[in-house]
């Protein structure tokens, strides 16, 4: 047994290192924050429950997987699949444009990146990890099933040998080869949109930004979409609605949204991708209160989606955001 055994504090250590690494995991396979967090916390438990069996024929890390590997097929037994407003219908035009809220859908949610990354000195790492939680990839993970979805994680993400992953699941080598060439296979059909990750050290990246916030600040939807590519795609979880293109977003900014007039905004990060905290005035004319999580998608110099995740009461604690701007 391993010399782990010893106290609880040590063994709350050893599982505490690898928290940050579970959840990215977690969330790459369940498509949930909060979710992701919940399955790791499960996975402690039973580590604790059963590390009186642990016989360390296996890294304590490829045993912590194992455990958080199943505590994800469990939860996804239960056949949710979480979803964009991109995955359920076509686009809407702004004219005809109605806010509906599926309450039968599970929906993709966003993630700061400090509670799924882990920060590396590599650049390289690091482009590659964010490029990996990216909502796009994410929710294209959620047309696996669950296996082939751990499969391709573990081989593709994580870099984990095939043996290493035919031992984690029980499975022989060539069963893990398979599904990770099915898992491929259904990932090119989704055509998974590019987009560029945030990275605070791009000038062009961070020049691009600043006029965003400018444009929006100032509400010069012309300005605004300029910054757009032809076919950029604006969606507001929890409401099916998805617009796309420069006409119909200027449009829904002028009409719809006109609400969003005067709002401020507040930089972050989620899922490796530049975000924002947006927040409207007040209604008593006092501050701005917040309305939505705004997460920029970005390709080539250009805005290719603006999505911006309503649901504040969630969103703003969990990436540490202000409940209120003061004036």
């Amino acid at each position: 047994m391993s010399n782990l055994a010893g106290t609880a504090p040590e063994l709350d250590e050893a599982l505490e290192k690898y928290r940050t690494e579970l959840t990215g995991y977690c969330y790459r396979m369940l498509g949930s924050s909060f979710e992701a967090e919940d399955a790791v916390q499960d996975a402690f438990v039973r580590a604790w429950r059963s590390y009186d069996r642990f016989e360390g024929r296996s890294s304590l890390r490829s045993w912590l997987y194992r455990i958080a590997t199943n505590v994800c097929l469990d939860a996804l037994n239960a056949g949710n699949r979480r979803a964009r407003p991109m995955d359920l219908t076509a686009p809407q035009n702004q004219a005809t444009a109605v806010l509906n809220v599926r309450s039968e859908v599970t929906w993709l949610e966003p993630v700061p990146d400090g509670r799924v990354l882990h920060p590396v000195a590599d650049p390289a790492e690091t482009a590659v990890a964010r490029e990996s939680v990216r909502l796009a990839f994410v929710a294209a993970l959620q047309h696996l099933p669950a296996k082939q979805r751990a499969v391709l994680i573990l081989r593709e993400v994580l870099a984990w040998k095939a043996s290493e992953v035919a031992e984690l699941l029980d499975t022989s080598v060539a069963s893990v080869n398979s599904a990770l060439q099915r898992a491929r296979a259904t990932l090119a059909a989704q055509e998974v949109r590019e987009s560029d990750a945030a990275d605070p050290m791009d000038e062009d990246q961070r020049k691009l930004l600043d006029r965003y916030v400018a444009a929006f600040e100032e509400y010069d939807i012309s300005a605004l979409t300029a910054l757009l590519h032809e076919d950029a795609v604006l969606s507001m979880p929890p409401f099916d609605l998805w617009l796309q293109g420069h006409e119909d977003i200027a449009a829904w900014h002028l009409n719809q949204g006109i609400g969003c007039k005067g709002s401020r905004l507040v930089p972050t990060v989620a899922n490796g991708q530049p975000a924002f905290g947006q927040y409207r005035p007040a209604e008593d004319g006092v501050g701005h209160e917040p309305w939505a999580l705004q997460v920029l998608e970005i390709r080539e110099g250009r805005i290719v989606g603006l999505n911006a995740f309503l649901d504040t009461s969630r969103w703003f604690p969990l990436f540490d955001l202000p409940a209120r701007l003061d004036d």
